[in-house]
């Protein structure tokens, strides 16, 4: 990647800022919004399951209905789209499309640190066993967050501005747009043009955030 590259990409993430005010005029049309969410679906994923499911709200209806729901912020309204990142609680169903075509076409040895894919097959299901383990809600709203933080850069680098909410009533979500038990509202995407700039905010500095090799050893009472 050329120095001019990077720093395009690093312009990305300066600039990436959450919007709450939105142009309501600006729309964004199907194929852009697919883009948008194919990009965001190339986030990492543990065993590659790809934890998420994007519920995108486009027409006024939708809105309207999700208001209330996101506690009346405005935004759900005005910008082009709100994606709701869902988490996927049985992500383990996914082995088998993933896998297939692999082991269809021979390469048990893409099995990285497995001996063969019955072998990862029965340690995902092993993760995955344990009704009573929080892994499962772990997993998806961990690995869905990162195909939403995915979704914003790749709106940014698309000149489109957005604003992540996680004030709004999952459970009513759930009710409201008829979400199957098998996934967990993890947090909503408004994506559009800015009406407005967004509210500036400061950053700690990088010294006050990083622990070199470990914390210091707690002194003896």
């Amino acid at each position: 990647m050329s120095t001019a590259s990077k720093n395009d990409v690093f312009s990305i993430f300066r600039e990436r800022h959450s919007i709450r005010h939105f142009d309501a005029s600006y729309k964004l049309s199907e194929q852009e919004v697919k883009e948008l969410l194919e990009i965001a679906g190339m986030a990492p994923s543990s065993w590659n399951l790809q934890h998420w499911k994007f519920l995108v709200i486009t027409d006024e209806a939708a809105k309207e209905k999700l208001l209330p729901v996101a506690n009346s912020q405005k935004q759900v309204i005005d910008a082009s789209i709100t994606v709701a990142v869902l988490g996927d609680l049985e992500a383990n169903r996914n082995a088998d499309a993933v896998y297939r075509p692999v082991i269809q076409a021979g390469l048990d040895d893409a099995f990285a640190g497995y001996s063969s894919h019955p072998v990862l097959f029965e340690q995902i299901e092993d993760a995955y066993a344990s009704a009573l383990s929080t892994y499962r809600r772990d997993e998806a709203i961990r690995n869905a967050s990162l195909a939403a933080m995915q979704l914003m850069l790749a709106a940014k680098a698309k000149g489109l501005d957005s604003g992540p909410m996680v004030g709004f009533d999952a459970d009513a979500f759930v009710k409201a747009f008829h979400v199957p038990p098998r996934y967990v509202p993890v947090l909503l995407v408004a994506i559009g043009k800015a009406a407005r700039p967004a509210r500036p905010t400061s950053r700690f500095p990088v010294e006050q955030t990083i622990i070199w090799n470990g914390f210091e050893c707690p002194t003896p009472d």
